[in-house]
């Protein structure tokens, strides 16, 4: 499933505008909604995790273009059968992180395979290995 293509602008908040210097007034930013395409439309991006702890994790929601709100929401326990986490928040309303595309990503990926296809050597069965470009670790 593609990962949805909500994006939100995130003013910066109150604290930091406080404590910026006269004249460099932080920037808003935007946020891509990290979740499955068909989800219940309210959109959620992870800002930053405080080291794993549950619920350090914290979270921008928001729906339409309404407000956004930060918010700290423990990490899914669902685990891939390689027994890699899903990296999104426990109950979310779409697929785990594992079954999610980003569209952007294989677009560029494939991209970077057809200019530069000896970054991207191919396994036995004729699939693209899933590398990254890059030197060969030594």
């Amino acid at each position: 499933m593609n990962q949805c293509t909500a994006v939100a602008l995130l003013p910066p908040p109150d604290h930091l505008l406080a404590l910026a210097a006269p004249g460099h007034r932080p920037e808003a930013g935007h946020v891509l909604c990290e979740l499955g395409g068909d989800h219940d439309g309210r959109h959620a991006a992870m800002l930053w995790d405080e080291g794993g702890r549950p619920g350090s994790a914290v979270w921008v929601r928001w729906k339409g273009s309404g407000l956004a709100q930060l918010t700290p929401l423990p990490w899914c326990s669902a685990l891939d059968p390689r027994n890699e986490a899903c990296e999104l928040f426990t109950a979310h309303p779409s697929p785990h992180s594992w079954d999610i595309t980003d569209p952007t990503h294989t677009a560029v990926t494939h991209h970077l395979t057809c200019q530069h296809p000896h970054l991207f050597p191919r396994s036995r069965d004729g699939s693209e290995s899933g590398r990254a470009p890059g030197p060969d670790p030594a």
